[in-house]
């Protein structure tokens, strides 16, 4: 697969292209965007090849027969991530915005608190209150320069109106992959408190060489009577525009309420989605995958030693996805002063961090999935914006 090749996105309406100046003031004629979580890269051949045969069949009637999609999820969760799944526990939503909101509406009520370990990916406080739930920020603290849960912080938070905790798995912003003993720790806590737990995988597949992640239900088997994994292959392939995602429930009985939550919702996925994934959960797509980590790994070593070579501004060292978060606290400047010289000067826009929630305000989250000449640009053009602190 050639990541190096040009692909312009902008007038194809594009959301991360399209919409960043209308969001963030950057102009995509000279702007590089750097913010919503899609890649620049083409999907891969298996996936182009499935998208071909419904092509060339010509008709797109409703989808029926689901068992060899559920086949190739199994097929990837047993051989990627070592989890082994049965079919019945496999529900595909709207993607996995729709499927937090679907958990928060099936098992919570309005002005429950739902758990959020903050700064964390941003759609789960949205989602939240819009279903008009509560959020409740715990705020992670960072040792050794990488984000740590303190529980003991987390347990004197409880009041017992809580009902949900929100896990990123991989975590994003952040770029954490937990251990098994944090998970464990996360499983013991919603325990304690009573709470579901709802862990987002969705960038498991995008874990760089050093780190092994480990699922929720692996780590934590012993909590399966609370516990709902969301899953995808969108971020991983690069298809996060088909809206498909998974709810892996191996309980029944959250399994039954959630089957009742999606029949009142009339809520089945698109056939174009499903096609896709049954494409990419493959042996071509694992091999494509390993391809893809090893190139993302190269602009991550890029764009944080570039980062970290301007005083005071330091990226988290990351051992998952394509998403750098870079705390710029250490110039002194206020994220005004930093947001003229990032967005205005350098002419990129990253995510802006107080999205993310507590713990976010000084950060600024970049998407290196692109072209290395364009991670490379962008670095040069930050470390020229901040030039005056050399």
């Amino acid at each position: 697969m050639n990541f190096d090749e040009i692909i312009d996105r902008r007038g194809t309406h594009s959301n991360k292209w399209d919409d960043m100046e209308k969001v963030y003031g950057v102009s995509a004629e000279d702007g590089i965007a750097m913010w919503v979580a899609d890649m620049d890269f083409r999907s891969p051949d298996c996936v182009q090849d499935a998208v071909r045969a419904m092509l060339k069949n010509g008709v797109y009637g409703y989808y029926g027969d689901y068992s060899d999609y559920r086949e190739a999820i199994i097929w990837w969760m047993q051989n990627r991530h070592g989890w082994q799944v049965n079919p019945e526990w496999i529900f595909t939503t709207h993607g996995l915005g729709n499927a937090v909101a679907l958990a928060l509406q099936t098992y919570s009520e309005p002005g429950d608190g739902v758990v959020l370990f903050t700064p964390v990916y941003h759609s789960f406080a949205t989602v939240t209150r819009a279903n008009n739930r509560r959020v409740v920020e715990c705020p992670m603290v960072i040792e050794n320069g990488k984000y740590v849960m303190d529980f003991d912080a987390y347990d004197a938070q409880m009041t017992g109106s809580e009902k949900i905790l929100i896990f990123c798995s991989p975590h994003n912003p952040g770029g954490r992959v937990w251990s098994r003993a944090e998970i464990a720790q996360v499983a013991a806590f919603c325990e304690r408190h009573d709470l579901l737990l709802v862990s987002d995988e969705i960038h498991h597949d995008l874990v760089y060489p050093g780190n092994a992640f480990v699922s929720t239900p692996v780590a934590a088997p012993d909590i399966r009577n609370r516990l709902v994994t969301l899953t995808a292959a969108s971020k991983t392939f690069n298809i996060p525009g088909t809206h498909t995602g998974n709810v892996i429930i191996p309980d029944p009985e959250l399994r039954a309420k959630f089957h009742a939550t999606m029949e009142a919702a009339h809520a089945d996925p698109a056939n174009f989605g499903i096609a896709m994934v049954r494409g990419a959960y493959s042996p071509a797509g694992a091999a494509w995958v390993d391809e893809l980590v090893a190139y993302l790994d190269g602009n991550r070593q890029l764009i944080e030693s570039g980062v970290n070579a301007i005083p005071g501004v330091r990226a988290m060292p990351l051992e998952a996805t394509y998403l750098s978060w870079v705390d710029f606290s250490g110039t002194g400047m206020g994220m005004d002063d930093v947001k003229a010289r990032v967005y205005g000067q350098a002419r990129i826009a990253p995510d802006a961090g107080a999205r993310f929630g507590t713990g976010g305000e000084h950060c600024l989250r970049f998407n290196f999935g692109t072209r290395r000449a364009v991670v490379a640009e962008a670095v040069a053009r930050l470390q020229d914006a901040f030039s005056d602190l050399q």
